[in-house]
């Protein structure tokens, strides 16, 4: 039994069931869902535009139109927005949380949305916490029972018992933590301290996080503008915050995944601090994208600068897309590269 299937083979869903799934809408369990939910209802509290746009293409391709009982909140305010104990199932893969803090937040918001008599599924491998997880769910509902255990993974189940309140649940909701959002990180620091500024550029930051780099920017591109972007609805929400307490008007950010939301393209200074870790994952991917996108984006003369650990072989890339490709900061840890495409030179991905 493959792990990402293991939802799939262990909850049972009655047709009429409203299933929550925490941050987990890339789990095959919720396209059993659309299969089985023919009067219930699926909501997927989820981050990630990328996923939930993917999910919406593939629920599509199975019907004219996505089905009316799929609906999707953010997950980072779900309890802002939604009552309590309306849930008959909740179910929560721990390979798709970012980290600690999304698991223990998505145990309280299961624990919140389940009605009395109502199950929360969770699974995940020991090297992603699922015994620490286990010991949570004790805490958090009086019980937890392992349903199956396969290849180092496990799918555990707790009942929630008595009808939780507000007050109790939001008192206990542990913050979700996103990367960097207290202080800055060593490859972002040395990326501020090697960036060009110009008092008119016209910036893009992709996958902006909580946007210290855009902030950066926009404080001395007091003639120009920055437009920041990020997939990741808690990171925009973050940034967002931190745009009004700084009281800046020429700095913007939206929900995007990379650069398909936005209708400026013609920057003259692109930056990144691109993902490596995604929840359990790695990989370059998105760096990747990211750098094809700045390079289709970037003005002529504009910049690029990008951050990132010293081991991860991006300059392949960078050349295939830009004409000049530069180390212009670095240490044994990280590196920052700067490219650009000079006028009448294309990059062979250009």
């Amino acid at each position: 039994m493959l792990q990402s299937h293991l939802l799939v083979e262990t909850v049972q869903l009655k047709t009429d069931d409203t299933l929550l799934m925490l941050n987990s809408a890339a789990d095959p369990l919720t396209t059993l869902a659309l299969q089985r939910l023919h009067v219930g209802t699926l909501t997927l509290a989820e981050d990630s535009i990328v996923t939930i746009q993917r999910f919406m293409q593939e629920s599509r391709r199975a019907s004219a139109a996505p089905p009316p009982r799929v609906r999707h909140v953010p997950f980072h305010d779900y309890i802002l927005h939604h009552a309590a104990a309306n849930t008959d199932i909740a179910a929560m893969n721990l390979l798709y949380q970012p980290g600690n803090s999304w698991m223990l937040y998505g145990l309280h918001v299961g624990a919140y949305a389940l009605r009395p008599g109502g199950q929360l599924y969770v699974t995940g491998a020991r090297d992603r916490g699922i015994l620490t997880i286990a010991k949570r769910m004790q805490e958090l509902f009086g019980n937890v029972e392992t349903l199956e255990i396969s290849k180092g993974h496990r799918v555990l189940r707790s009942l929630r018992c008595e009808q939780p309140t507000l007050e109790s649940i939001a008192a206990a909701i542990p913050p979700l933590s996103i990367f960097a959002a207290t202080k800055l990180d060593e490859g972002t620091r040395m990326l501020l301290d090697a960036l060009e500024v110009r008092v008119t550029d016209r910036a893009l930051d992709l996958g902006c996080g909580v946007g210290h780099l855009g902030l950066h920017i926009a404080r001395r591109a007091t003639k120009g503008y920055v437009t920041m972007v990020d997939a990741s609805l808690a990171a925009v929400a973050a940034a967002q915050q931190a745009i009004t307490e700084s009281g800046l008007s020429n700095i913007r950010v939206l929900a995007s995944d990379g650069i398909k939301e936005l209708q400026e393209r013609h920057f003259t200074l692109v930056v990144t601090n691109p993902p490596f870790h995604q929840g359990g994952l790695q990989g370059t991917q998105t760096a990747e994208q990211f750098i094809r996108e700045a390079a289709h984006v970037l003005a002529p003369r504009g910049r690029f600068y990008l951050v990132a650990n010293r081991f991860l072989k991006y300059e392949p890339v960078l050349r295939s897309c830009f004409t000049l490709v530069e180390e212009v900061a670095g240490d044994s840890r990280y590196k920052v590269l700067r490219a650009m495409n000079l006028p009448g030179t294309r990059g062979q991905g250009g």
